[in-house]
């Protein structure tokens, strides 16, 4: 497995005093250092963490691959379009949220979903699929033409270590086979950290993970250096 690293945390850093510190460019580069394999960053509609002129410096900057998470928004996929990231996200996103809450529903929208990605499959960007891990959603996504789908942990992390850890875990490891036999190549993220990552090891051919707060969390008491090298090597 891959690690992506999400860097949106420090850009909520930088933005609670409204100046340039700490730096998410600075942290990109950290993060490719100590075993990113990717860098994964959420441009918002209400610009809460990253904003426009990140995504343009991380294009020209980063070493390895951007992954562009982005709700189904015009202003965006503008701007997707342009800088062609290596990768797209498609989630779904409210304004009142704090973090993104369950999975984009596919199967509900499937045309529109469709007609939105299809512009930027022609541009040649790979699309992923942000979705909860469902037979209904993973079987829609395969319908859309997109390439990955990213599996929502975020109730599988919240469940570990009580009973209903393992229904969750199963959800997850089901809906990645079924994924793969439908041709859709798997990611995952959200909650992940460093007790429950192990996990993931026992679902067959993911690709990546990303994962965000739990390392700039650490990285508050580790530094990032130390904090993505630990998940890294979790993951390997």
């Amino acid at each position: 497995m891959l690690l992506g690293v999400n860097i949106d945390h420090v850009a909520t850093l930088r933005n609670a005093r409204g100046g340039v510190e700490p730096d998410p460019i600075h942290a990109a580069y950290i993060c490719e250092q100590n075993g990113a394999t990717s860098i994964t960053t959420h441009l918002r509609e209400d610009r809460r963490h990253i904003k426009d002129k990140d995504v343009y410096t991380l294009i020209k900057t980063l070493k390895t691959r951007l992954n562009l998470e982005m709700a189904m928004a015009e202003d965006i996929q503008k701007i997707a379009l342009e800088i062609k990231p290596h990768s797209i996200c498609l989630v779904p996103e409210k304004r009142q949220e704090i973090t993104t809450e369950g999975g984009l529903d596919v199967a509900g929208q499937l045309e529109k979903v469709s007609s939105f990605i299809k512009p930027l499959l022609d541009a040649g960007i790979i699309v992923s699929l942000f979705i909860d891990p469902t037979p209904e959603q993973v079987e829609a996504s395969a319908k859309t033409g997109a390439q990955f789908i990213e599996m929502h942990t975020g109730t599988y992390s919240e469940t570990f270590g009580t009973p209903d850890e393992e229904k969750e875990f199963q959800n997850l490891k089901n809906a990645a086979i079924l994924a793969q036999t439908l041709g859709l190549k798997v990611n995952a993220g959200h909650g992940l950290n460093y007790e429950n990552v192990h996990r993931m090891h026992e679902i067959p051919n993911l690709y990546e993970l990303n994962i965000g707060h739990s390392i700039i969390s650490r990285a508050v008491f580790t530094g990032l250096p130390e904090a993505v090298r630990k998940m890294a090597d979790l993951i390997k």
